[in-house]
């Protein structure tokens, strides 16, 4: 299921404005979409959760809720991102039970990963892979780190951080099962052309 064009949501105030373009998104052939604002506060969040959802039920792919157990169980979403330092992996698992999908950030350490995979999460993600407007201090996750995940976890791996329609072949080269993008596609005059020439780069691998 973790394979393909990940779209994470951007830092959008407007509901009816976020929603244009996450439908656009979904039109033009993401895989699946994870929901993360972290400007809006947390009845916001939840009624754009609430809407993202719907959308994405009419299109058939999961949505993923980045941080928020709770919110995630509320809204009955499909899983949850969590973060080095947003909870105890084991513990998100029991809460969340087997049927929902667990995604773990892994920054640049395989070891991190190796103890998500162990935790029961269904994939982890790895980066920056480049500079990033979004996290600009984030440490940077080299792309051989993607090869090294190959031979020793049995979970898909996602890149993450900085990538373009130039610089994605790059990361699915070395082994990415999935790219998650932001500004690429939601910041783009044409979401859902953007979307389509992102979700094309995987048709040649």
């Amino acid at each position: 299921m973790i394979k393909g064009l990940y779209a994470v949501t951007p830092d959008e105030p407007n509901t009816d404005v976020l929603l244009a373009k996450v439908e656009a998104a979904l039109q033009g052939g993401i895989n699946i979409l994870q929901y993360r604002n972290k400007q809006a506060n947390h009845k916001l969040q939840t009624q754009q959760a609430r809407a993202i959802l719907s959308l994405c039920r009419q299109y058939n792919v999961p949505l993923i809720i980045n941080d928020s157990v709770k919110l995630c169980l509320t809204l009955d979403a499909d899983g949850v991102h969590i973060g080095a330092d947003d909870g105890d992996l084991d513990e998100i698992r029991a809460r969340l039970g087997p049927s929902k999908i667990l995604g773990a950030s892994c920054y640049n350490r395989l070891d991190l990963a190796l103890n998500a995979q162990q935790a029961g999460v269904n994939y982890v993600a790895f980066g920056a892979c480049f500079a990033s407007s979004t996290k600009p201090n984030a440490p940077v996750a080299s792309l051989d780190l993607f090869r090294l995940a190959q031979m020793q976890l049995h979970i898909p791996t996602v890149a993450i951080g900085g990538i373009t329609l130039a610089n994605a072949p790059l990361t699915i080269d070395a082994g990415a099962n999935a790219i998650a993008v932001i500004n690429a596609i939601f910041n783009t005059s044409d979401v859902k052309l953007g979307t389509q020439q992102f979700a094309q780069l995987f048709d040649t691998f």
